[in-house]
C-alpha cells in the first residue's frame, strides 16, 4: 500500500470509529498536524508504533487497519495452526505476564516524595482503574498524585523507567506466534503499548489483536471487554487460550467458554512448561 492508499484507509476507518481527527489525535497520543499528513499522504512512511496507535485507538487489528495481511516473518504467515485442545488464537496479559513494574516504580516514587510507598500505592490503586478504562486522562492523573504526594509526577516516565521484560517470555511468546494467533488483552494507561514495543520490552512479533483497556473502555474481568477480544480474534470462544496472572481475569474468561491458564510469575520455569504443553500443536 502506497502513503496516498495509506492516508485514505487511515481517514476511512477513523470517519468509521465516528472520529473527529481531534478525536483520534487525544485516543492515539499523536499531533494533529501529524496525522493530518498522514491522511494525505504527506508522510510516507509513518512508524509502525504511529500506525498501531491508531488501530489500537480505533480499537481493530493493524491487519485490519492495512487492509491487508502483515507477515513479518515466514513463521508468522504459517500461524494458523491448531492445539490438541481446540486452540487458535492465544491472549496474553501484559503487565504481570509479559513485563512487570510495580515495586521498583512505586519505591521510586516513594523516595521522590519521602513518604512510604504503602501511600504511594494507595493513591495509585485509588485511581488506576479510571485512567486504565480512559475515564480519566494520565494528565489528571498525574496532578492528583503530585497533589497528594507533594512531588512533580510523571507516571508514564516512572513505568518506562521501572518496567522490565518477564525472563523467557519473548522466546515463549515468539514460538507461540510460529505456530498460533497471538494477542494482547491488557488493562493498561493510555499509550503505554507503543513505547514498550519501541523499547523492546515486549516480545518483537506481530501481535494479530491488541485489546487495550484505555481504548474500548472496559477492564477485566469485565464482560464487554471479553467481548471486544473475542470479536477482534475472529474465532469461537472456546478455540481462546487466555494467559493471565489475575484469577479473576481467567474466571471471567471461563465463563464465557475461554479456555484459561494461570500464569504464576514466582515460577517462570514451570509456567513454561505448562504453556508449551497446553499449545502442542494437533498435528
Amino acid at each position: 500500500m502506497d502513503e496516498k492508499g495509506l492516508g485514505k484507509r487511515l481517514q476511512a476507518v477513523r470517519k468509521a470509529a465516528g472520529l473527529t481527527q481531534q478525536e483520534l489525535c487525544h485516543k492515539a497520543g499523536l499531533s494533529y498536524s501529524t496525522l493530518t499528513k498522514i491522511e494525505r499522504g504527506a508522510i510516507k512512511t509513518p512508524s509502525i508504533f504511529t500506525v498501531l496507535s491508531i488501530a489500537t485507538a480505533v480499537g481493530i487489528g493493524l491487519d485490519e487497519l492495512m487492509g491487508t495481511q502483515v507477515i513479518t516473518s515466514v513463521a508468522d504467515h504459517h500461524a494458523r495452526k491448531v492445539s490438541k485442545n481446540g486452540v487458535r488464537f492465544v491472549y496474553f496479559d501484559m503487565n504481570g505476564c509479559l513485563v512487570r513494574f510495580y515495586n521498583r516504580a512505586f519505591t521510586r516514587l516513594a523516595e521522590e516524595a519521602g513518604v512510604s510507598t504503602d501511600s504511594v500505592e494507595s493513591a495509585f490503586w485509588h485511581y488506576n482503574d479510571d485512567v486504565c478504562r480512559g475515564e480519566m486522562s494520565l494528565d489528571e492523573f498525574n496532578t492528583i498524585l503530585a497533589q497528594r504526594l507533594n512531588i512533580l509526577v510523571d507516571w508514564k516516565r516512572c513505568y518506562l523507567d521501572a518496567v522490565e521484560a518477564v525472563p523467557g517470555m519473548a522466546e515463549l511468546v515468539t514460538w507461540i506466534a510460529s505456530q498460533y494467533k497471538v494477542g494482547l488483552l491488557t488493562n493498561t494507561m493510555p499509550h503505554f503499548i507503543a513505547p514498550l514495543q519501541e523499547k523492546g520490552l515486549l516480545p518483537k512479533i506481530h501481535f494479530d489483536s491488541i485489546v487495550d483497556s484505555s481504548v474500548v473502555h472496559s477492564l477485566k474481568p469485565e464482560p464487554s471487554i471479553y467481548d471486544s477480544a473475542l470479536k477482534q480474534a475472529g474465532v469461537e470462544p472456546g478455540e481462546i487460550l487466555l494467559i493471565d496472572d489475575e484469577r479473576p481475569n481467567l474466571v471471567a474468561a471461563e465463563k464465557l467458554g475461554w479456555k484459561t491458564m494461570w500464569f504464576d510469575g514466582f515460577n517462570l520455569e514451570e509456567t513454561e512448561e505448562n504453556i508449551r504443553a497446553a499449545l502442542e500443536p494437533a498435528n
